[in-house]
């Protein structure tokens, strides 16, 4: 007997005939002889709207108190969804965080996830009963309601797999698995089959939004394999008559690299628009100056990304440009010009009508020149690069905006990541 956890995001459960839909996929997992817990979201859009209303009664408000608020939108769902399973005929209990419980840190607002205690799921799902929990919350040390901050419901079901010992944690969303780039950009994009842990955390960092990079993370380190489909596609699985199989559906599989036996040199074309570029102009090349830059940006929780220096001729200055993300711009600024009479540079030039275009593959590690062909093209549409970075698996670079989609499509292209079958 297979044990599954099936999360549903917010679209999947966005009213009651969606949520229907729902208990139709989780009872087919159930007639072919799984174990079943279910994690869900609020209904879409209704976390939203409890925010607003939140900073509607106080732009500064305790945080234990948002906590209360917002986590109300899963405790719906839940109760809903577990009305909905025993109406066709399923025995099923709706837990709500604190219930399980999944225990958290004190960070009210962006709460992580530090144990959770299954001997109950454990218990009511040898039982036969579905188990369906509310994702984006815990119970912190002070008893209280904490949520785990937005996206938090991937994280939930990753780490409530983990707990259980799953085989699996299917995420239902609204897309049908990973593509190797953005469809809306290319529309000759290919669905993934299977994909690694490390990929697809570089392409969750890098802009694709189909898994939230917490919940990617937490199946890495613990080994979850993780499957993505769409909860509108009709359910075509063979029906196992009670074996216990779990299927592994037409979506995509995010599973470690010794599962994947052909590995692509590259797997997708990943792009962020949340990118702005700061140059610092004629920096005294000293040591130190580095530390004195981004020590006070660490100090104001500001990321730095990619980094570039440029020396001067005379060598004793320096130009240096990084990136931070995009609403953090103002705040980056004023921090290196509170700092500039320790930093000592001559002028600050900021902007933010750039992208990040990065190429992912753990084929990299085996294959070069990849870095040069990924130069190439772009030199070959004159598009001009701004900055550079590479990890193992990954060579991100900084253009213009203005050339993000023909850069994705030209360098999809380049890789032989076309799907021909696609007119």
């Amino acid at each position: 007997m297979a044990r599954l956890v099936m999360k549903f995001g917010g679209t999947s459960v966005a009213d009651v005939e969606r949520i229907r839909n729902v208990a139709a996929h989780v009872k087919r997992e159930v007639d072919d002889g799984n174990e079943v817990a279910v994690v869900v979201s609020a209904m879409s859009g209704f976390t939203n709207q409890l925010v607003s209303w939140t900073k509607e009664a106080a732009v500064l408000h305790d945080a234990r108190e948002y906590d209360t608020i917002v986590s109300a939108g899963e405790q719906v769902t839940v109760g809903l969804l577990a009305i909905a399973l025993q109406e066709i005929g399923v025995s099923a209990r709706s837990w709500l965080g604190w219930q399980v419980p999944i225990r958290t840190d004190a960070t009210h607002g962006a709460a992580r996830i530090a144990d959770i205690d299954a001997t109950l799921l454990n218990e009511r799902l040898s039982q036969g009963q579905v188990a369906v929990v509310a994702g984006f919350q815990g119970i912190g040390p002070d008893g209280r309601i904490a949520t785990l901050g937005r996206g938090g419901s991937d994280t939930s079901a990753v780490a409530v797999a983990a707990a259980l010992g799953a085989e699996r944690c299917d995420i239902y969303t609204d897309v049908d698995g990973v593509y190797t780039t953005d469809p809306r950009i290319v529309p000759k994009a290919r669905k993934l089959d299977k994909i690694s842990y490390e990929e697809m955390l570089e392409m969750a960092s890098l802009g694709a939004k189909v898994l939230q990079t917490r919940s990617v993370e937490l199946a890495m380190v613990h080994g979850v394999r993780l499957q993505v489909r769409s909860s509108f596609d009709a359910y075509d699985a063979p029906q196992g008559s009670g074996s216990g199989t779990s299927y592994i559906g037409p979506g995509t599989l995010v599973c470690g690299e010794e599962e994947i036996v052909e590995q692509e040199v590259v797997s997708g074309i990943a792009y962020t628009k949340d990118e702005a570029k700061i140059t610092l102009i004629k920096v005294a090349d000293q040591p130190g100056v580095a530390a004195r830059i981004f020590g006070p940006l660490a100090d104001a929780a500001i990321n730095v990304d990619m980094i570039v220096q440029n020396m001067s001729e005379d060598g004793k200055r320096t130009d240096l440009t990084f990136t931070v993300p995009g609403n953090d711009l103002d705040r980056a600024v004023a921090v290196i010009e509170g700092a500039r009479d320790m930093i000592g540079y001559e002028q600050l030039l900021s902007a933010t009508d750039v992208v990040k275009v990065s190429v992912i593959g753990i084929g990299m590690r085996s294959h070069a020149g990849v870095a040069q062909k990924m130069f190439q093209t772009l030199a070959d549409k004159g598009i001009n690069i701004h900055v550079i970075s590479t990890s193992e698996i990954k060579v991100s670079v900084l253009i213009s905006a203005e050339y993000t989609e023909l850069a994705v499509r030209a360098l999809h292209s380049a890789y032989d990541l076309d799907d021909d079958a696609v007119a």
